[in-house]
């Protein structure tokens, strides 16, 4: 078996090998391609991870809240989008909803994904938020309210601050995995990291550099976030509460 590299060096149209890799002048070679794919797996992953991390901290909330009607919101929200596949609602936003509500037919494809995997990911943040504040004593909820604050200031002031450091490492996990699932972006012909590297295998028969290399960027791009999160992780950590020093 011998391996060739230098298909990354290839011109998309005629196969020609490009000097430097990059092409130029209209020229396009697979690194270009790949490069490209890359930049749309990341960007729909971090629009999907603020998506999710915005509605799923909102919907935690929501499930420890001392109202019924409010807490029914978000456990429905929640067992709505964690019980459906992720791919049966990337198809859901792109075939159905857009029938059902005409103005959503004008949305390009990447803002649907990016939607439907951030509510899909929301739903788990939204199961971490709520086990992160119910962790905490309900002294504080108590001490928060005695002092004169509203519902909504206590939890701003006292437990979320709280209890979002106590989750911050199941995040990370979320984090990560929402760049895996942003593969499934590609059923939708979104140009990503897996699009690219079916369609290139079937143009160039090279199925194992190119998968190699498309596997080599989502670990590096999982791995990045990883050491982010423990970076904001080691520098919100509450000494004597989550790991650390008393």
């Amino acid at each position: 078996m011998s391996w060739d590299w230098q298909v990354f060096c290839k011109n998309t149209i005629d196969g020609e090998v490009v000097p430097r890799c990059f092409g130029s002048g209209g020229d396009v070679t697979y690194l270009d391609w790949m490069m490209s794919a890359w930049g749309w797996t990341l960007s729909v992953a971090l629009l999907a991870l603020l998506v999710a991390l915005l509605v799923g901290t909102l919907m935690g909330i929501l499930r420890t809240v001392p109202n019924r009607k409010l807490a029914l919101v978000g456990e429905v929200w929640t067992e709505l989008f964690r019980n459906i596949p992720l791919l049966v609602q990337i198809f859901l936003w792109y075939h159905v909803i857009p029938s059902l509500i005409p103005v959503l037919k004008s949305v390009p494809s990447f803002i649907l994904v990016v939607l439907a995997l951030g509510f899909f990911t929301s739903a788990r943040v939204a199961e971490q938020v709520k086990a992160g504040i119910q962790s905490l004593p309900k002294g504080q909820r108590y001490a928060g309210l005695a002092l004169g604050l509203t519902l909504p200031q206590t939890y701003r002031y006292v437990l979320l601050p709280m209890a979002l450091r106590i989750v911050i490492p199941p995040l990370t996990s979320e984090s990560m995995n929402i760049v895996k699932n942003s593969s499934v972006a590609f059923a939708v012909s979104i140009a990503e990291l897996t699009m690219f590297a079916m369609q290139a295998q079937e143009e160039t028969s090279r199925g194992i550099e190119i998968y190699l290399a498309v596997t080599g960027l989502y670990f590096i791009s999982a791995f990045v976030i990883n050491r982010i999160a423990l970076f904001i992780e080691s520098q919100v950590r509450v000494p004597g509460l989550i790991g650390g020093s008393k």
